[in-house]
């Protein structure tokens, strides 16, 4: 084994390598871009609103990513091209979570800026190419030089502004939080000892003051959003889905979106609402975290330990 130069080489304009075969380098090879354990499901896929998809993949979670090579540096049309293919096939597959990546030769400081401003609003990863020579052959490396955010959840947010019923009743209607009441009841042994609490923008569940919205209600004027988090389970959508709910699986917030239109809607799935709701406290580790919340002592001695041996 022995060290070796290789030269830098250009793909804009180059007589041997193209989009195209960089394209099916990367469809046959997806681990080269560093987004985890991709899966390739097109290429060049024709949009509706004209042009064509460079690649779309997908992950573990059915996660969408839809890809677009630029040889060279990035410009303007190269952006915009982008977030117009991401838009429009999250539009048209809404049930999953899309993410636009674009890759580069050369990613500018001046568009790193752009990107960064979109990357507020707009799922983005920026990768930036290299082609390096040795002998006859090319080799490729991808660098991540912009990452998409990650967003929290204001369900998880116990500083949100507090409300009270009469908030509720008048944004939705009385008819509608006795639902509310009805399944809150009915879901007691399930739930556990908490009790629910008003927000601005939904109605969660808290213990001691503290939330913990492993499920809570979005209340509307004519049927309620039921949502329940835990890693998704095939079997109970299918079982949802067949009994003539509504209902989806949210793989960016790990959460179910049930709609409920009455009472009966959700007395026909309990068993199954209940048990995703015994899956969500498993996926919270609810009683862990409410014992280490109260417990100044062991908080304490995790954080000697984690200053002792940097867990």
């Amino acid at each position: 084994m022995q060290l070796i130069n290789m030269e830098r080489v250009q793909l804009k304009n180059n007589k041997d390598i193209n989009e195209s075969v960089i394209q099916d380098f990367i469809f046959n090879n997806p681990s080269v871009l560093g987004l985890g354990d991709l899966e390739p499901i097109q290429r060049e896929k024709v949009q509706p609103t004209g042009g064509r998809l460079d690649l779309l993949f997908k992950d573990d979670s059915d996660n969408r990513y839809e890809i677009e090579i630029q040889l060279g540096a990035t410009d303007p049309s190269h952006i915009i091209r982008t977030i117009e293919y991401w838009d429009t096939e999250k539009k048209r597959y809404p049930s999953y979570d899309h993410c636009a990546v674009i890759i580069a030769e050369e990613i500018t400081g001046r568009f790193m800026n752009v990107i960064s401003l979109f990357n507020g609003s707009i799922p983005l990863i920026a990768i930036q190419m290299s082609a390096w020579k040795s002998g006859d052959d090319i080799s490729l490396t991808f660098t991540k030089v912009l990452d998409r955010l990650t967003f929290g959840n204001d369900e998880d947010d116990n500083n949100l502004v507090v409300t009270d019923r009469n908030y509720w009743e008048n944004k939705s209607t009385s008819k509608i939080m006795k639902i509310v009441d009805d399944i809150y009841q009915d879901l007691k042994e399930a739930i556990g000892d908490y009790n629910l609490k008003y927000n601005k923008f939904y109605v969660g569940l808290a213990k001691d003051g503290m939330a913990k919205n492993f499920m809570y209600f979005k209340p509307k004027k004519s049927f309620i959003s039921l949502r329940i988090k835990g890693n998704k389970d095939e079997k109970l959508l299918f079982d949802l889905d067949n009994s003539g709910v509504e209902c989806d699986y949210d793989n960016r917030s790990n959460q179910y979106r049930i709609k409920l239109n009455s009472f009966n809607d959700y007395k026909g799935n309990r068993e199954t609402i209940e048990q995703l709701i015994k899956n969500a406290r498993d996926f919270y580790n609810v009683e862990w975290l409410w014992f280490l919340e109260h417990n100044q002592e062991l908080k304490i001695l995790l954080h000697m330990c984690y200053n002792d041996y940097k867990w």
